[in-house]
């Protein structure tokens, strides 16, 4: 919309408004000043000529306050226009007359100054409209053109005070990167300084970056300023450059004016972010009075501390959230729905298996099954547990392979914990051997006992003690079982205890028949290591072999 709409609009919104007040006051007495204007007439003056008096108000207006504005938007006309036209014309308008330029209200006529000045107000009117009209065509033509020159010359004049002001600008900058250059080159040979650190690689440095930052801001700025002066003396530019400058302002006054109505949002915002913080700092201090053991809840252990406030903490923070959401700018908009569920697909969609280890880890803090620096086999995986989150479980093996296993396959694999009972009774290690029926089970016990107790790191009470598991069809299947507390050296405690037992075995000369190929006895020597073996020849075997020369037989 024009800006000559708009004042026409405002102002015959005023008049008619004024004019309800007038009828509204018409019973009451005229206050002083207005009976004054009445009395004396107001003039209306426009280039140092009187052009007409008026003598009525049109309500709470009086007649010297019409001629001030009426001669004001004279002066206002007189600026804008470049060449006086005969636009100048009469139209009605809710009661009044009123007389424009084109589409620029200059004033209006009522019945009232009608009946004081004794014409029809048609004809009032008229003759005001050829005042108007004559004195525009007599004073503004005759100025125009050494306004046209005087206007000129100052935009040219303006013009180049912008270019002198870039010309000192330029130079003032470029003084100041050959400065901060200097001073770059000075503190690259510094190796001490920390900021060297800072400056990128290459000809420019952090410096000239500001430096150069800022002049462009600065020329920004002064434009913003400088532009309005310089194209303010011509008639054309002006609208131009206030057009320009509403594009700016609009957005500036819509988001200032957006801020200020969120203002009471925003507050209560604020309120609920504070309460939420509130309550998360109380638990926390809750949480470490309890890991402290200052405080003590019967069943509730010392590690769901922590992730019972982990958890606790979500909570309070979605329902301040869900507390914010109506207050937050543009949440009841179309467009924030449509990217909040678009979001909430995404993650729906995305987040599945992070969803369900999220749902594992939260399982397995609260049941327990083991703790950081346990001896745990998951599935096919045993090592120490390093570190339990939420999400996977870290777990560093026997060889020191660091392996990251996901919460939700722990669920759904079996879990050996070896460290949990070594604080009671202990961890029992096992192993198993084969003895021929041959050798007495009282023998075999015996032996399986004598290498568990000469085992380090095995538990002297409880005993170890010795199962017959099975009776197979060529050995019997022996179970040695012994006691540790010293879960996480498994692999060294079996090493030895295998060793001791192959070593009391072979002294005893017990041959253990774990390979099926010695079940079957057709005369063949036993592997023993170390066995001397019976020389069965008979003399005349003996004395034959000694003729021939061969070696007498090897114990």
């Amino acid at each position: 919309m024009k800006p000559t709409r708009i004042r026409f609009l405002f102002l015959s919104f005023l008049l008619i408004a004024n004019f309800g007040f007038a009828q509204n006051a018409e019973n009451t007495e005229p206050a002083p000043s207005d009976t004054l204007a009445n009395d004396q007439g107001a003039f209306v003056v426009f280039e140092n000529d009187t052009l007409f008096t008026l003598s009525e108000s049109i309500g709470a207006f009086s007649a010297q306050e019409r001629a001030d504005a009426i001669a004001s938007r004279l002066d206002e006309l007189a600026e804008d226009i470049i060449v006086v036209e005969d636009s100048f014309n009469i139209v009605e308008s809710g009661g009044f007359t009123l007389i424009n330029y084109k589409d620029f209200v200059i004033m209006s006529v009522t019945e009232e100054d009608a009946k004081s000045e004794g014409h029809p107000k048609k004809y009032l009117a008229e003759n005001y409209k050829e005042i108007i009209s004559t004195s525009f065509f007599d004073n503004v033509q005759i100025k125009s053109t050494m306004s046209w020159i005087k206007r000129i010359g100052l935009t040219l004049l303006t013009l180049a005070g912008l270019i002198v002001i870039f010309f000192l600008l330029g130079r003032l900058f470029k003084w100041i990167n050959f400065k901060v250059n200097e001073y770059d080159k000075k503190l690259k040979r510094k190796r001490k300084s920390v900021l060297r650190f800072i400056m990128p690689k290459g000809s420019q440095n952090i410096f000239i970056l500001l430096s150069n930052l800022v002049k462009y801001v600065l020329i920004l700025f002064i434009l913003i300023l400088y532009l309005p002066l310089m194209f303010s003396f011509l008639p054309w530019t002006k609208g131009i450059v206030r057009e320009f400058y509403g594009y700016i302002t609009e957005p500036v006054k819509y988001v200032l004016n957006g801020f200020l109505n969120f203002l009471p949002d925003l507050f209560f915002i604020i309120i609920i972010y504070f309460i939420a913080k509130y309550i998360v700092r109380v638990l926390s201090k809750i949480e470490q009075e309890y890991e402290n053991d200052n405080i003590t809840i019967k069943g509730f252990h010392k590690d769901w501390a922590k992730p019972t406030l982990n958890i606790v903490k979500v909570i309070v923070y979605a329902f301040a959230l869900i507390f914010m959401f109506p207050y937050l700018p543009g949440s009841d908009s179309p467009a924030f729905k449509g990217v909040s569920l678009f979001l909430g697909v995404l993650f729906s969609l995305g987040s599945t298996s992070a969803i369900s280890n999220l749902v594992a880890g939260i399982v397995i803090t609260y049941m327990r099954p083991f703790a950081v620096g346990d001896r745990v086999k998951i599935g096919e995986t045993m090592g120490d547990v390093i570190e339990k989150t939420t999400l996977v479980t870290k777990i560093r093996t026997l060889k020191n392979e660091e392996v990251t296993i996901p919460n939700a396959t722990i669920i759904n694999a079996h879990l050996w914990n070896y460290s949990k009972t070594t604080k009671d009774l202990g961890l029992i290690l096992h192993t198993s051997v084969t003895i021929g029926y041959d050798i007495k089970w009282e023998t075999v016990n015996k032996l399986l006992l004598k290498a568990a107790r000469r085992t380090t790191l095995v538990q002297k009470d409880p005993k170890p003690f010795v199962l017959q598991k099975s009776l197979d069809d060529f050995y019997v299947n022996y179970e040695i079982n012994v006691y540790t507390k010293q879960a996480k050296k498994m692999p060294l405690i079996y090493s030895e205890l295998h060793k001791n037992i192959l070593e009391d075995f072979n002294a005893a000369g017990v041959e253990i028949l774990s390979p099926h190929y010695n079940a079957i006895r057709d005369g063949n020597d036993k592997s023993i290591p170390g066995h001397v073996k019976e020389d069965t020849r008979n003399p005349v075997e003996k004395a034959i072999d000694k003729v021939a020369g061969k070696p007498p037989v090897q114990p």
